[in-house]
């Protein structure tokens, strides 16, 4: 397989993870990576790392060479935040790529309905209550993420930061009209 057909079926199957459950955005708005890495909570290091591994690449723009600047969408932060959230309860690295991966190709339509259960060595994606009640019958379910949760966090925390972000932008022309009268 060629890169450029790897590279096509990753945008492919990130399309079919996030359609349905999240607010409609613009796929042309994007968040530069500073952004992108404090709403999730990670470091930039983390960041660039999960980008140059392909855990999460950014789908507004990628880094294209020296000084180009990746541009990060809602749906790839809120990747970020579920990959923190399950790397904070002790999943490992490679055990979260195979649940992105999996989250991806089962094509979820509703994501704000999903909860991410996990016994501490698999991830498990539940669409219903009963699928997260039979898990924990089954003692297999220790902790769940629930994705709509997540997804409002990530909104409420960019909204947060174009408000902040407005206000300086306020303060600045305030400062240049005091300074031109």
């Amino acid at each position: 397989m060629t890169a450029p057909e790897t590279a096509g079926e990753h945008s492919f199957a990130a399309d079919l993870l996030f359609t349905d459950g999240l607010p409609e955005m613009d796929d042309e708005v994007g968040y530069r990576g500073a952004v992108a890495a404090r709403a999730a909570g990670i470091t930039y290091r983390q960041l660039d790392y999960w980008a140059r591994t392909e855990l999460v690449e950014p789908t507004v723009r990628g880094a294209s060479g020296s000084g180009s600047q990746r541009m990060y969408g809602f749906r790839d932060i809120l990747v970020l935040k579920l990959v923190k959230r399950l790397l904070d309860t002790g999943i490992s690295l490679q055990q979260i790529r195979t649940a992105v991966e999996q989250l991806r190709a089962a094509g979820i339509r509703d994501l704000a309905g999903t909860t991410l259960m996990s016994d501490g060595a698999s991830v498990y994606l539940c669409t219903s209550n009963d699928e997260v009640i039979d898990l924990v019958s089954r003692g297999q379910g220790v902790f769940g993420i629930a994705v709509g949760k997540v997804l409002r966090e990530v909104e409420s925390t960019l909204v947060d930061f174009d408000a902040q972000t407005l206000e300086a932008l306020d303060e600045l022309a305030a400062r240049r009209a005091v300074r031109s009268a």
